[in-house]
Order: C-alpha cells, then structure tokens, then sequence
C-alpha cells in the first residue's frame, strides 16, 4: 500500500467519464485541516486503497461524524448520479446572512437625503455640490471591482470576504461620524490657534473637510457593499442564491424605511445626547445600527477556509489591475455577460427616476400656485418649493414601504430556478470507492449513515412551506424582470396623464414593485451563476455538457482568467449600474436645457420629460432581458418535448 500523501491536494489515477466529447478533470481527493481530532486523522490517512476506506458498522464511530466523507458512485460506472452535497439553509441562516444589508442601506440613505442639505448649510454651492455627488460612480466604477479582486485573492483564516465587511465598516462609521462633526472638529482645531469660527478661512476648510469625507464615505460604502454581495454568493448553495438575495432587499427595504422614518422626526428632541443637529443624530444611529448588524452577520455565519483554495493570482499595481480588469470584463461568462448588458441599460432609465422623482411630484405640487400668482416673490416661492419636497419625500416612504412588501411577495409567487436537492440512499463503501472531501463542508443530505426524520423547522420556515402554494410556474424570475422593465416603462408613460399629487404617489407608489425585482433579479441570476461554476470545479455538481466540463476542469476562458470569481464579477455588474449615471445625466442636463423654464413659471414638465426618456430605455432593457438564459426555462422546454 502507498504511503498517505502529506501535501494538501492528491489527484487519483483516475478519470471521470467523457462529455460530449470532453473529458472531465481528474478527481481530487483533498484533504481539509479540520478542528475534530476524527476528522484530521481520517483525512491523513485517506488513499484510494486505504483500508479506512472499509465499510463500518454503526459501532465504529464514524456514525457521530456523518460529515466527514461523501460517498459518491464508482468513476466510470453507468449509474453515476448527480455528485451534489450543497446544504440547504434555513430561513434564519439567510436572515443573519444578509442583516449587513440593513446596517449598508441606513448608512447610505442618510447619506443621499440629508447629505446635499447638511453641504448646502456648511456654505458650499450648488455648482460645486454636483462635482461632489459624483463620488458616487466614481467610487462605484473604480472601488468595487478592486475590491473583489483583492477579496478573491485573499487567503486569510478568517474568510476572503469578512475581513473587507468589517474594514468597510469601521471606514464607513468613522467617515460618518467625522464627516456630522466637521464643523466642531475643524473649527475646534483651528480656534487652538487663534482662529475666528467665523472666518472665511475657518469656514472653507470646514467645507473642503466635509467634501473630503463625502469621498472617503462613499468609497468605504462600496467597499462593504462589495464584501456583502460577494459573502451572500460564497455562503449560499446555488439552490437558494435567489432566496438569499430576496432576503437582501428584504433587508435593504428595512433599512431604507427606518432612513425615512428617522429624517422625518425631530431626533435631536428624542437623542440630545446624540448630537445637536438632525444630521449629527442620523450619523450616530446610522453608525450604531451598521455596527451592530455587521457584527451580528460576520460573527454567526463563517465562511469557508480560502487557504485551501487555488493559490491566488499574482497581483501587481494600479495598471496592472486595469489589465485584469479588462480581460476579465472580455471573458466573462456569456450569461453573466448579458445580465450586465441589460443593466447598462435598464440604470439609464432608473437614475432620472431615482434623482429627480422628488422634484417631479414637487413640480406638480407648485404648479397650480405659480399659475394663481405669478409673480410671487422668492420667499414665497422656497417656501412652497419647501413643501413639495415634503410632499415628494412622503411619496418616496410610500415607494419604500411598497418596495418592502414586494419583496415579501415576490419570492412566494417566483418558483426558484434550482430545486433543493432531495436526499439520496446512501452507497456502500468497498474499498475501491473513490472518496470526495469536497463534503467536508458537513452536508446533511450525504453521509456516511441517513437519517429518515428530516430535523423539526422553524415556524418562519412552516409559514414559507405554505405560501409556496402560490407560485405560477411559468413565471420564471427571468420572466418576472423583463415584465418589470415593461411594467416601469408603461408608469413612465403614465406621467402624460397625472395632474395631482395623489396621482403621482400612487405612480411611484406602483414603481416599488418593478425596483424590488430590479434588486433581486439581476443579482440573483448572477449570483446563482457563480455559485453554480464554483459548485462544478469543486465537484459538488456534476458537468452534463462539454462547456460544462471545461468549467469543471477550469480550463474554460472565465476560469482561466479567473473572471467568474465572485468579487470580480459583481465588482464589474456595478461598473455595468454605475457607468449608465454618467451617460443619464449628461441626456438629463440636455433635456433640462432645452425644455426647463424660469424658477417660478408655471407649466414647467422637464423633468416629466426626463423620466419619460428613462421609460424608452426600459423598453431597450426588456428587449435584451429576453437573451438572458434561465435553467427553468430550459428544464421546462424538455419536459414539453418529452
């Protein structure tokens, strides 16, 4: 008998059977530093001719360590069943998965309601406040694809991507908190040497500090942003990629309710202790709230060990990023590669509705008065401005909240794309049984002993089980997002017909349901793909094509460069959300010279013009929706045919 290899990784002799012509890699016997003393030893000891390999009887021990190996078919048989061992996870494991998200979107909300007030209040114009907001798809083009590859790479024990969630964290707390007090931390600093708080000196220096940590927020939000969305794709099973990101903008839609709510109330009457201001109390309980939900998702759900992964690539600067970048960009995945196509466009059409929906409804709030007086004085007319955008902000909460409740909804009438995989009866052992400690993870469908009696669920999980009786199973999620596309177009030709702010709530109230599919969809069917390429060359999916194989093996293009990673890839999904705001508002501001009027005049629709172009783009959108591909779809075309 050959010795026991010491080296982290044993390729057999053998190989698995051809596909369409391809042949499938070499199964790997890997072996896994585990915390049980059992686990270590078997995995020491492993060799396909290993006597360990025996059958064992339910005295031996092995039966309390049912995740220690997975028993697949012998290689080359005819019978060989589907190699699956993903681990189908609770509702409440998703919950704690995706709680960041809520911390994420208060820190982000507060962010974009009260940041250009808080700005405007410090002195700055409003020219200038418009080269500030452009942090935000800078940071978006630049710092998430930077920071997937990097958390692609990283081999830390902790995890590839908690340890960038909690940086992204602290750089975002600090960013806020520094950013509420910039007036009495500068003005604080520069008075110990004399200086009048006052002065003009004093006072573009409290405002270049505050544009400074405008950026430096907004770049730190992208970097837990990024670490998230990759963390969501790393820890859940390809069955229930879609499920995790429902339970994302689940967490999102609180979190954005909670924004709103708060910038509605008087906080520095309920938190005095807080800060002196409403922006300052926003800061400090957006900040608590990140921190706490962050530390509650890092420290409940682990990832797995990345120094038992393939060796990271070798990286180099700046211009050697953009390079990767590119090539990765040029071999994406084709269906992930589509999904990013009809972003570029649906993000056109979204960002006009995202900055400029508060002034629509204000505009219809005014106008009615400008026509009564004219020549209303300018004090008059920010007052009335005022309240419109009070007016607007309501109708936004309402957005909110319907965004929320489609997001509950959705999942339920949605039949996922990936059937949980149901348990299969276990194989003998012989000592020619080829062993995969890709099971390591600890499945509970592929152990060595099964068990009858599935374990009790929870009540969450009761509840789930029952409204699954409302899914249309022909509205597959692909289906669902092109419909949203039409669905946000039609709205947007609505605005033709709305005069009143009732009408106009009820419109954006209506939007909510195609924006929760715009944030679950896209990144669903991403995420499921990833996962689903990971799943094949970690041989707990079995290839049944030949491009299947090439993924398998890692010898397809995606692979080889890796560009199918998931912080690469989502990090270029939001280049492909970001970039259309640069195209959406130059369209914008040339819609808005030559169709907007003087402040105070009525029948000024500009901005209804604006809105409308995003609609056309949606139609664009829903065009391309239909080259995305879904396995649903095509599970459900074969069983027409047969």
């Amino acid at each position: 008998m050959a010795p026991a290899s010491d080296s982290p990784i044993t390729s057999s002799s053998r190989r698995p059977p051809s596909v369409d012509g391809a042949v499938a890699p070499h199964l790997k016997v890997v072996s896994f530093r585990r915390d049980s003393d059992i686990a270590r030893h078997s995995m020491e000891q492993l060799n396909e001719q290993s006597p360990l390999l025996q059958p064992r009887t339910s005295g031996e021990g092995l039966e309390d360590h049912p995740s220690l190996l997975k028993v697949v078919s012998p290689i080359g048989s005819d019978d060989w069943q589907e190699d699956y061992d993903e681990e189908t996870r609770s509702s409440w494991y998703l919950f704690l998965l995706t709680l960041g998200g809520l911390g994420l979107q208060i820190g982000w909300s507060v962010e974009t309601s009260n940041g250009s007030p808080y700005l405007l209040s410090l002195g700055l114009s409003k020219s200038m406040l418009a080269l500030v907001w452009i942090a935000g798809p800078l940071s978006g083009t630049l710092v998430q694809p930077f920071v997937g590859l990097k958390s692609d790479n990283c081999r830390l024990r902790w995890g590839k991507r908690r340890p960038f969630i909690v940086g992204g964290a602290i750089a975002t707390i600090t960013s806020l908190l520094l950013l509420a007090w910039a007036r009495e931390i500068v003005g604080g600093f520069l008075g110990i040497f004399g200086a009048d708080r006052e002065s003009k000196g004093v006072r573009f220096s409290i405002m270049f500090w505050a544009v400074l940590f405008i950026y430096i927020l907004d770049f730190a939000i992208n970097v837990i942003q990024a670490g998230i969305r990759a963390y969501i794709v790393d820890c859940t099973p390809t069955h229930q990629q879609e499920a995790a990101n429902a339970w994302m903008i689940r967490s999102s839609g609180v979190g954005n309710i909670v924004g709103f709510l708060a910038g509605n109330a008087k906080l520095p009457d309920y938190f005095p202790w807080l800060g002196n201001s409403q922006f300052q109390v926003l800061c400090a309980i957006a900040s608590i709230i990140m921190g706490l939900t962050v530390a509650i998702s890092c420290g409940t759900v682990s990832e797995r060990d990345p120094r038992f992964d393939d060796a990271p690539q070798v990286q180099g600067g700046v211009v050697a990023f953009f390079k990767s970048l590119y090539r990765s960009v040029r071999k994406l995945p084709p269906q992930i590669r589509r999904v990013c196509e009809v972003q570029l466009a649906a993000w056109i059409g979204w960002f006009p509705f995202l900055f400029y929906i508060t002034t629509y409804i204000g505009e219809i709030y005014v106008d009615p008065h400008f026509k009564e007086n004219p020549d209303m004085p300018d004090a008059d007319i920010d007052e009335l401005w005022e309240e419109g955008t009070r007016v607007g902000t309501r109708a936004l909460l309402i957005f909110a909240v319907t965004t929320f409740a489609a997001s509950i909804f959705l999942p339920f009438i949605i039949p996922p794309t990936f059937e949980a995989p149901k348990p299969q009866p276990a194989t003998p052992l012989t000592p020619t049984t080829p062993v995969t400690p890709r099971s390591m993870a600890g499945s509970s469908y592929f152990s060595l002993k099964r068990e009858s009696k599935h374990p009790p669920r929870s009540v969450l999980e009761r509840i789930e089980s029952k409204l699954n009786v409302l899914q249309i199973r022909s509205l597959t999620l692909r289906r669902a997002w092109l419909l949203s596309h039409i669905m946000f177009a039609s709205l947007m030709a609505l605005t033709f017909f709305v005069r009143s702010t009732l009408t106009a709530t009820i419109l954006v109230a209506l939007i909510g349901i195609p924006w929760a599919l715009t944030n679950w969809a896209p990144f669903a069917l991403i995420s499921s793909e990833i996962s689903k390429r990971d799943a094949m060359r970690r041989g707990l999916i079995r290839p049944v094509s030949r491009d299947a194989a090439l993924v398998a093996a890692g010898e397809d293009e995606a692979s080889s460069e890796g560009a199918d990673q998931a912080g690469v890839v989502l990090g270029i999904h939001n280049v492909a959300i970001a970039a259309p705001q640069v195209i959406a508002t130059l369209i914008s501001s040339a819609i808005f010279r030559l169709l907007q009027k003087p402040r105070g005049t009525p029948g000024d629709d500009s901005v209804a013009w604006v809105l409308r172009f995003g609609g056309c783009c949606a139609i664009v959108a829903a065009f391309l929706t239909k080259r995305v591909r879904e396995d649903r779809e095509d599970v459900d075309a074969r069983e027409r045919r047969e």
